[in-house]
């Protein structure tokens, strides 16, 4: 009984200071809170935790003085060979404690040292002595207490009074105590042998494997959507939930509608193409969100937005590759058809041509993507990739310890020797290169290499020379070795002349040409042309200007030409957008002075359907940039964050804030208070069109100013804003912070003002006119702005030319460029948004669980600053108890006017109100029989609409996907039993028939007579064939059945079957099998998804392997005659094709 009680106080020791870490951890959290109803609850959880430590406290065994003066005080004896402290008998006792005299302590630690001193020494003794039966027993109490009490002595939270007040060495081990020769004294320190301390890290390494597997047991890795919690929702379940799932292997949780994925870093080596995420896209949940997209926009014609957002090195990049691939899968006809294999060619280019490796990611894209996935009909049939460049500095300046595009390096590891020859490149190493040199130098050229190949492959599927590009990247790495430096006189001198001659080769002019465009400039004074030489820093501009304009207009070239495939002839709809805008211009000029005629109204209703239609039939993927706090960050990351900020304002008034001030205007009331963090004052202050940053940007260029101008006017203009700071321990006069809704941001403008000016002197491009160039492929990159240098007489004129190709149509205004890389930018993010809010937004919310990209580390510290971030509790909260849906009463009866009975509706606008009603009479009545736990199943009906719980937006939705399949059947069924009884006079006709032919035929059809030469049935096959054997009879004298008369001998056969190719002992060997199943017209190539009709092998064998109605892939035809390969657990088998079912969706 007293070892029973001393292991009890054992755990309620171990509880107690769990507890009392949570208490500490709970008081640091209350202090970090960001808003006041964290506060509440965390005060709200301290108050428990300080009740429960009361509780536990009081259940310790605390002692008197009489009895702890029965303490053995001596030294226990040494253990006996062969026997270790955890061998605990009568007559080898555990080792004492270390324990302290309370006078010496001081007051705050006498508690701890009298309570725990006496009570902690009885139970610790008690509980030693069933601690081998607790090992024996297989339980993992050891590890748990070992976990708990060899860490008490240095622990990390705890104060230094208790931590000296109790010593307690570890289970582990029990070194054996040095006896003492003098008895101890009272009142003194009694010291005992220490035990060998474990080093921290491997405390640490154990800590976390405990945890590791306490989470894999947690039932909370069954929970596949947060509002469905139990207990409160608080940070901490949502943490753990998301931690349990990621230990499990299951990166993927719902909130409602809204999916967060976190990222399994399971697969760092791949490419991130659609042909590399094809196992991923076979068993990802992000399945549910292509389908739900796909049933949206077949059921409404509505357009669809699939939105990733998330920080860098979130999994964006990676999920919209898999979306993409289940999005061809099930509506596009799978990766055989032509959109397939150019969109996967174009990513494969892109990939290597758009991402580099960052502090934060080694596969960051560096290229935001809007895929724009046209329908028609329920069928996939064409893709535009909308491309958004912004890291253009990367190309010639990539940062200390991160790297150039990857191309590069692939390019130099895949090369051979003679293309090395060729480009220029013969002896050049990474570390040559200037480019490539300032950045990590680190590279797996076995990786590279492969990955060239493949590069190489997929660009002639676009029908672009590789050899062409190849000439246009090797040229921006040899640019980077050419150096402008001062000479004696006015003239620059030139370092690297070879590398001069080599890049003047590849561009195909001459070098004279290329250092006159390099050092030469043309000035407009007062209407006089004047040339200038340039100084060095100039040249050298002009040389970085000229390397990131070839390889932006190259990337944007290759977009392009993706772009480029058009939808098949004979096709219902339209080929593009654009085809009706033209018809909508027509349209709209054909109108021009007739308004209020006939004509005029019905070409405006013409006008209407065609504008619906140039938007409708889409799904779009949107991958944009992910939160980027580099040091230092530029002006590329501001816009970056801008964008990111952009997302996440979007998302808010999508999902928070709309939700909340509509069911205000109203009058609905929702007990869940949602105070979530607006970001719009963050936005303004960056892209105000009359004070933002961007736009003191863009007239700080236009009055040729400074950084420290610009730094200190935005300093003047927003001192009063919140939002910005100013940095310590940083160069003030060219350095600002930025508060955004991740964290702080400090700022460099030292580079901000060229960077967005974002130009390139016309006396550089007039040099790649087809006069003087003779490689064909710069001059188009170039083309459009040639052909308005070249559209007057003069040439150069003093004008300069943006960069990167713009969105605009015109590409000047006077001399300079119609807009700046920031105007360029903040244009098309608008454009996008128009877009984002016409369409049906799917939300996925992206998390990176570590920062060391390792796939079996979770980081809550890290994981929770990004779920503060994008709002998850908030979410869940707004999820779980609000209204986050709403329907007008029209459409919500459209939706699910088939739950009620149909003589009870009365089907008109006028009463819509009524039937809403009557729909929820019926879905009030189904809830009280459905389980749906602690989530809110309410309703509300507004004024103009009826706002829905997510719980009965679920609820009703599973009514209606019951409904309709029921009946689906009951109308199957009606038909079937309809359409047999009406063939059944002929089916009877017809089997009478057959009947009657069948009973002459037996009684009056002669036998027929034996083909001269034709064996008995009873001959065997070899009798037939050997024509020296005789007849059984022979020897009665009967003839040889196959004689030398016969007109069929055996060597007529044996020429027969050589002239036909024929084996006479085998069978014709079966014909190859399909490669693809022909359904209707279409061919629906392997692998395919089917649905099992029965169980196989039959469940009476008892031996069932596929059971009924479970899905499998058929991943080809059988070599046995009517059997297709099914592939389970990476093992095929022959199933019989009538035990399959094709899936409706292929």
């Amino acid at each position: 009984m007293s070892s029973a009680m001393g292991t009890n106080k054992v755990f309620i020791l171990d509880k107690y200071f769990n507890e009392l870490q949570k208490f500490w951890d709970t008081e640091k959290r209350l202090q970090d809170a960001t808003s006041s109803g964290e506060a509440v609850n965390l005060q709200t959880k301290l108050k428990s935790l300080s009740s429960e430590l009361v509780t536990l406290r009081s259940r310790l065994h605390v002692p008197g003085e009489g009895e702890q003066a029965k303490l053995s005080l001596e030294e226990p004896p040494l253990p006996s060979p062969g026997r270790g402290y955890l061998d605990t008998t009568a007559d080898n006792p555990p080792p004492p404690l270390q324990f302290y005299d309370q006078q010496s302590l001081p007051r705050s630690t006498k508690y701890f040292a009298g309570g725990v001193n006496a009570g902690l020494q009885n139970s610790l003794h008690n509980s030693f002595r069933d601690f081998s039966t607790l090992q024996s027993g297989g339980t993992n109490m050891t590890g748990s207490l070992q976990h708990n009490y060899s860490n008490i002595q240095t622990g990390i939270s705890a104060p230094s009074s208790i931590v000296s007040a109790v010593s307690i060495p570890s289970l582990s081990s029990f070194p054996p105590p040095v006896p003492s020769s003098l008895p101890p004294s009272e009142g003194t320190i009694r010291t005992i042998a220490s035990a060998p301390r474990t080093p921290p890290s491997e405390r640490q390494r154990r800590r976390e494997k405990f945890m590791i597997d306490e989470m894999k047991k947690s039932r909370l890795a069954d929970v596949d959507d947060l509002i469905r919690l139990e207990g409160p929702l608080t940070e901490d379940a949502v943490l753990k939930t998301l931690q349990s799932r990621f230990y499990n292997r299951k990166y993927q949780t719902n909130i409602g509608p809204i999916l967060v994925h976190v990222n399994p870093y399971t697969d760092l080596k791949n490419p991130i193409t659609l042909n590399s995420t094809l196992e991923a896209a076979r068993t990802s949940q992000l399945r549910r969100v292509a389908e739900e997209a796909i049933r949206i926009q077949g059921d409404t014609g509505y357009p669809q937005a699939i939105i990733l957002s998330g920080a860098c090195g979130s999994g964006k990049t990676y999920a919209s590759m898999v979306l993409l691939r289940q999005l061809f899968d099930l509506a596009g006809g799978g990766p055989e058809t032509d959109a397939f294999k150019h969109l996967a060619a174009a990513f494969t280019v892109l990939r290597s041509l758009g991402s580099a490796k960052t502090a934060a990611n080694r596969e960051s894209s560096r290229i935001g993507y809007f895929i724009e996935v046209q329908v028609s009909e329920g069928a996939l049939y064409r893709t535009k990739i909308h491309c958004y460049f912004l890291d253009q500095s990367r190309v010639i300046r990539p940062q200390p310890m991160e790297k150039n595009y990857h191309i590069f390096y692939q390019l130099m590891a895949g090369l051979t020797g003679p293309e090395r020859r060729q480009l220029g490149l013969a002896g050049y190493t990474i570390r040559d290169l200037r480019y490539l040199n300032c950045g990590d130098t680190r590279t797996d050229e076995v990786e590279d290499a492969a990955r060239f190949e493949v590069w190489k492959g997929t660009l002639g599927i676009l029908g672009i020379p590789y050899m062409d590009v190849l000439r246009v990247l090797a040229t921006i790495l040899l640019l980077g070795n050419i150096e402008f430096v001062e000479g004696e006189g006015l003239e620059v001198e030139i370092i690297g002349t070879s590398e001069l001659e080599s890049v003047s080769g590849l561009l195909g002019i001459s070098p004279q040409l290329l250092i006159q465009g390099l050092t030469t400039k043309t000035h407009n004074v007062r209407g006089q042309l004047v040339k200038s030489s340039s100084d060095a820093n100039m040249s050298n501009a002009t040389r970085d200007a000229l390397a990131k304009a070839l390889y932006c207009r190259t990337v944007a070239t290759i977009v392009k030409r993706a772009n480029s495939l058009k939808k098949p002839m004979g096709s219902g709809s339209m080929s593009s957008n654009e085809s009706v805008h033209h018809e909508v211009a027509s349209l709209h000029a054909s109108t021009v002075g007739t308004a209020g005629s006939k004509k005029s109204s019905k070409s405006l209703a013409i006008l209407n359907n065609a504008l619906r239609h140039a938007t409708d039939g889409f799904i779009g993927v949107l991958d944009m940039f992910g939160f980027e706090d580099s040091k230092p960050s530029q002006l590329e990351q501001l816009c970056i964050n801008l964008c990111s900020e952009t997302m996440q304002h979007f998302f808010n008034t999508h999902t928070l804030k709309t939700s909340i001030e509509t069911c205000k205007d109203e009058g609905i009331s929702c007990d869940v208070v949602v105070d979530y963090n607006d970001n719009a004052h963050c936005i303004d202050l960056i892209s105000s069109l009359r004070t933002g940053l961007l736009r003191m940007l863009d007239v700080e260029c236009s009055v040729r100013g400074c950084p420290e101008t610009y730094v200190q006017k935005l300093k003047v203009q927003h001192k009063d804003n919140t939002r910005l700071f100013e940095p310590p321990l940083c160069d003030v006069t060219r350095t600002f912070g930025i508060q955004h809704y991740t964290g702080k941001v400090v700022y460099d403008a030292a580079d901000f003002l060229d960077t967005n000016r974002d130009v390139i002197p016309d006396d550089l491009v007039s040099i790649f006119h087809k006069q003087s160039c003779a490689f064909g492929f710069v001059t188009h990159l170039f083309g459009t702005e040639i052909k308005a240098l070249y559209s007057e007489e003069i040439v150069p004129r003093g004008i300069t030319f943006r960069i990167s190709p713009t969105s605009y149509s015109e590409l000047l205004n006077g001399d300079e460029p119609v807009s700046t890389l920031t105007q360029d930018f903040h244009t098309r993010l608008d454009n996008l948004l128009r877009t984002l809010v016409h369409a049906k937004p799917h939300f996925v919310r992206c998390i990176r669980p570590n920062e060391t990209e390792s796939s079996s580390e979770f980081k809550r510290g890290f994981v929770v600053e990004q779920v503060r971030s994008l709002q998850i509790l908030e979410t869940v909260n707004l999820m779980a108890g609000g209204f986050p849906h709403r329907m007008r009463f029209k459409n919500f009866n459209s939706r699910y006017r088939t739950l009620a009975p149909i003589r009870t509706l009365s089907r008109s606008d006028d009463q819509a109100l009524e039937d809403c009603q009557r729909i929820l009479d019926h879905l009030k009545v189904s809830l009280k029989s459905s389980e749906l736990g602690a989530i809110s199943k309410d309703w509300a009906l507004g004024k103009k609409h009826i706002f829905l719980s997510e719980g009965a937006r679920q609820h009703l939705e599973k009514l209606r996907t019951g409904k309709r399949a029921q009946s689906a059947r009951q109308i199957q069924a009606i038909w079937r039993g309809y359409s047999l009884r009406k063939k059944w006079p002929s089916m009877r006709s017809t089997l009478q028939s057959h009947l009657i032919a069948q009973k002459s035929s037996k009684t009056s059809r002669p036998r027929p007579q034996p083909i001269t030469g034709t064996p008995p049935p009873d001959a065997s096959l070899n009798g037939l064939f050997l024509v020296n054997s005789k007849h059984p009879l022979g020897d009665r004298g009967s003839p040889n059945i196959l004689n030398s008369g016969d007109r069929c001998d055996f060597k007529t056969i044996q020429k027969t079957c050589s002239l036909f190719g024929l084996d006479l002992e085998r069978p014709p060997p079966v014909p190859p099998s399909r490669s693809y199943t022909v359904r209707g017209n279409s061919k629906i190539a392997y692998p395919q998804a089917r649905f099992m009709r029965q169980s196989y092998p039959d469940e009476k064998t008892g031996d069932t392997i596929l059971l009924k109605g479970e899905q499998v892939l058929v991943i080809g035809a059988s070599t046995r005659r009517g059997h297709l390969v099914v592939e389970k657990y990476k093992n095929a088998m022959h199933v019989p094709f009538q035990y399959l079912e094709l899936n409706n969706l292929g």
